[in-house]
């Protein structure tokens, strides 16, 4: 998949499985929304960290990747003890990182929600306007 840009968008999707557990549920055993944002952090860094970009890449770059946006859609509610799937995958590489979320129902055969973040790289206490092309390295190899 590639981008209308010069950037080829990595292919890899990032999927993380697991039970709700009952302390993100709510009274009526629903897990509560802003617990969504936990799993697909889980999801995201399974998918960071097959691209090599770990907290050591970060530190050793001076670059940290702050969240400038955030949403999440939901479509189906997931209860304590469903078992869950998200998939974390990058739409955009080049200005920032966009990446879109898939949390999958797998109890139900559903589909839980779907979810966009953008980060964008910070060095030396400024934004930058454009993807570091240190991160781009690692998403080419």
């Amino acid at each position: 998949m590639t981008t209308t840009t010069s950037v080829n968008v990595p292919s890899f999707r990032g999927v993380h499985r697991q039970r709700v557990p009952f302390h993100d549920c709510d009274p009526l055993a629903i897990a509560w929304h802003g617990h969504y944002y936990k799993y697909l952090e889980i999801a995201r860094t399974v998918l960071f960290e097959h691209y090599g970009l770990t907290e050591p890449f970060f530190r050793a770059q001076k670059l940290y990747l702050v969240v400038i946006e955030s949403r999440c859609r939901h479509a189906f509610p997931c209860r304590f003890g469903d078992e869950i799937e998200v998939e974390a995958r990058f739409v955009d590489v080049e200005q920032r990182l966009h990446l879109a979320y898939q949390v999958r129902n797998l109890t139900h055969g559903k589909r839980a929600a779907r979810a966009w973040t953008t980060l964008v790289a910070m060095k030396d206490g400024e934004m930058s306007m454009e993807t570091p092309d240190a991160i781009l390295r690692q998403l080419r190899d």
